[in-house]
């Protein structure tokens, strides 16, 4: 996630619609079905993944032509640098999934959103 600090060093966590999804929205196109193509960035995947990702290397990886795609990692900071780097590119349909799995898995509690999050662990 992209943070700031202010000049009394408190963090500030910044959300750019532009660059990045915020994980209740990318829920609710999972659970409609409308999800657009989720990619994993991270080199060293472990612990869980979003339903239906495919493991990418962010280096050699083009993003579909003409469609949306979702990038995401453990926190973000590795997926918004590279979309911004895309969207530089020209690839303006691709954005970084906010805060990553670390807010996924914390704000989209089963609890409260049901037993289907789309979260699943890696083998």
């Amino acid at each position: 996630m992209p943070t700031v600090r202010l000049d009394d060093d408190t963090p500030v966590v910044q959300f750019d619609p532009l660059v990045e999804v915020s994980p209740f929205q990318l829920f609710r196109q999972l659970r409609e079905g409308k999800a657009p193509p989720l990619f994993d960035v991270r080199p060293q995947p472990s612990g869980f993944t979003l339903a239906g990702a495919e493991r990418i290397d962010p280096e050699r990886w083009e993003p579909p032509a003409g469609g949306d795609a979702v990038l995401f990692d453990d926190d973000g900071e590795l997926a918004v640098p590279l979309v911004r780097r895309l969207r530089e590119a020209g690839h303006v349909r691709v954005r970084a999934l906010f805060g990553g799995l670390e807010l996924w898995a914390f704000a989209l509690d089963p609890e409260v959103v049901g037993a289907e999050t789309f979260l699943r662990p890696l083998p």
